[in-house]
């Protein structure tokens, strides 16, 4: 499961605003290289909808079937929100709406659409 955490407006390449929604997954354990000791951090997206203002509001906490999915892009400069820090990515994060039972996830498949 996924859910919706918040909204922001954008704009499209033509100019034109929409709403997008935030979408964090489920929480994850993950061990730091450096330091060995385990962190609770959760994957993030947005996702474009065609809801107003008001709309947008009233989704937080609603929850959605899926979940968040990395995947491998062309490398690109993130810069560190707080910070001056600017790093290179190769990877993004985007909302998979099919459900995966367990023995999915384990073997990495995903469920017939």
């Amino acid at each position: 499961m996924v859910t919706i955490v918040d909204w922001k407006k954008r704009n499209a390449e033509d100019g034109r605003e929409f709403n997008a929604l935030i979408l964090q997954g489920d929480i994850e354990l993950i061990q730091s290289k450096e330091s060995g000791r385990f962190y609770a951090t959760a994957k993030k997206c947005s996702i474009s909808c065609t809801f107003n203002d008001v709309i947008c509001g009233t989704l937080i906490g609603k929850t959605l079937p899926g979940q968040i999915e990395k995947m491998q892009v062309d490398p690109y400069d993130y810069h560190i929100p707080g910070t001056d820090e600017i790093i290179s990515l190769a990877h993004t994060y985007y909302y998979d709406p099919v459900e995966r039972t367990m023995e999915q996830e384990v073997f990495g498949m995903k469920a017939a659409a």
